[in-house]
């Protein structure tokens, strides 16, 4: 991978690392004070109080009650040892430093600069239990004006980094300005996390206990971790500068380190790969990842159905959630009614079902595209929200009267 383009620091990595280094090893108080600073404006703002200054006593008594009585201290927050002071940490690091391609020293300073999270630990647990999914309120937070407003803006300005992104690797152009819109509202919310505190959080302080069903992803965050700092090193990046997402993502189209490195290609063809500041680099890097994990060229997302009535009869369509393995004689022989292309389709399906809160599920039959944009986020109503939001930018596109100069390569969806 070739050095990505640097906007914020001129220093060479050799230089950020030697002074990183200096002050590490010299000046251990001054490291804390400096890099607490930009951690802290990534931790939770205080509840607002507002209500309780509002709050008047009815009584004098009341009033004097409260004066008097015995104030309790006030409950300070769990504070988490610094990665520095921390000896997994640095074992982690000792470890690691020679396959990641950094001197022990180099490794142990970087991780000690990292700082620990609290918000990141929550934001990367599931929701209460006990909350009904509802797809049509997941659907209005993307499928909105706004939104689709910057889609057409985006596509007007990148039609041709589009359409030959649809020609090179057969994904269309809707549903590519689809993941960007969907991600990152075109570049306007890329996050605001420092990835490496983000990742050291996630790989060394995952949330413990875990609440019912959830698991303990922190393999996954280490791996990502030791990707990060290898992305870092190859492209002379600093990684305390790098921002992201809570869960480390980064980009025009929140790609994970790894992701980064297997996926990520030059598409503007200036010599960098950089999702950060090339929305083209973007465009070709998100079409890339979904060939990459299957998308097949001009097949639909998707198929209308009719399911059984029967509840044992639908749960075995359900069985495989979002991973095509039925066919269309497979549905129809337990009383599923596929559209007519359905019937037609040459493929395995899979049974999508979309919660809709108290009212009836939607359900759809998909297909391996629709499997594939999983593969980006692995949420059926995500990938849902994706391809009716192409659809929909598509549509809108067409309303303005914009012609595409590239051949036709499948709708989103089938009918």
């Amino acid at each position: 991978m070739t050095v990505l383009r640097r906007t914020r620091s001129p220093s060479p990595r050799r230089a950020f690392l030697r002074t990183l280094l200096q002050v590490s090893m010299t000046a251990a108080p001054l490291v804390a004070a400096l890099s607490a600073a930009p951690a802290a404006a990534q931790t939770e703002p205080p509840a607002p109080t507002h209500a309780a200054s509002k709050a008047k006593p009815a009584k004098n008594a009341a009033k004097n009650a409260s004066k008097s009585a015995p104030k309790k201290p006030a409950r300070k927050p769990a504070v988490l040892p610094e990665y520095g002071d921390r000896a997994d940490v640095m074992a982690f690091a000792d470890a690691q430093a020679e396959s990641l391609g950094y001197r022990r020293e180099e490794l142990r300073a970087i991780l000690a600069l990292a700082r620990p999270q609290p918000t990141v630990q929550r934001l990367i647990l599931p929701g209460p239990p006990g909350q009904a999914k509802d797809w049509g309120a997941y659907r209005q937070r993307f499928i909105e004006p706004q939104r689709l407003q910057a889609g057409l803006a985006f596509w007007a300005t990148h039609e041709a980094a589009l359409a030959r992104a649809e020609a090179s690797y057969g994904v269309p152009a809707e549903m590519i300005a689809a993941v960007i819109g969907v991600e990152t509202f075109y570049g306007r919310i890329m996050g605001s996390f420092r990835v490496l505190d983000a990742l050291a959080t996630l790989s060394f302080d995952y949330p413990s206990p875990l609440p019912p069903g959830a698991r303990d992803r922190s393999p996954f965050f280490r791996e990502e971790l030791r990707q990060f700092l290898i992305l870092a090193r190859e492209n002379g990046l600093d990684p305390m500068a790098m921002k992201g997402s809570y869960a480390g993502a980064m980009g025009w189209g929140q790609f994970m380190p790894g992701s980064w490195r297997r996926y990520a290609i030059d598409f503007d063809g200036d010599g960098h790969v950089d999702l950060i500041n090339s929305p083209v680099d973007a465009i070709g890097s998100v079409a890339n990842f979904l060939k990459e994990h299957g998308w097949q060229r001009g097949m639909p997302t998707h198929y209308e159905v009719q399911v059984p009535s029967d509840t044992a009869a639908r749960a075995q369509l359900l069985i495989s959630d979002v991973l095509p393995q039925l066919d269309a004689r497979q549905f129809e022989s337990v009383g599923a009614q596929l559209s007519p292309q359905g019937r037609a389709h040459n493929g395995p399906l899979a049974l999508i079902e979309l919660q809709m809160g108290g009212a009836a599920p939607v359900y759809v039959a998909g297909t391996q595209n629709f499997y594939t944009v999983t593969r980006y986020n692995q949420s059926s109503y995500y990938a849902m929200a994706v391809i009716e939001f192409a659809n929909t930018l598509g549509s809108w596109r067409k309303a303005t009267g914009a012609t595409d100069a590239k051949p036709a390569s499948g709708g989103a969806s089938g009918s």
